[in-house]
């Protein structure tokens, strides 16, 4: 995929030798089981499963999409205590 997108695809039949951890990872499904895509993350000694059931490439695009934008507002927070007021609106 693109140099910028933290996604990739393994189809069918393709075998990968390493996936760097961190990366999400689309995994075709077999037409006879139903096709679409599993979507799960890759960490150094696991897999974790991003959605528990198979996606769409489209509707799993959207889900990164998602973690993404939730990614950078969490990075905005800032909850130390010099900052803390309470506020009567």
């Amino acid at each position: 995929m693109g140099k910028d997108s933290n996604f990739d695809i393994v189809y069918r039949e393709e075998v990968r030798d390493w996936i760097p951890p961190g990366r999400y990872i689309f995994f075709q499904r077999r037409e006879e089981y139903g096709g679409g895509y599993w979507l799960g993350q890759v960490y150094a000694d696991w897999f974790s499963f991003v959605v528990e059931e198979p996606v769409s490439l489209h509707r799993g695009m959207q889900y990164l999409i998602s973690i993404k934008s939730n990614e950078e507002g969490i990075m905005k927070f800032d909850d130390s205590l010099d900052n803390f007021m309470l506020t009567s609106e």
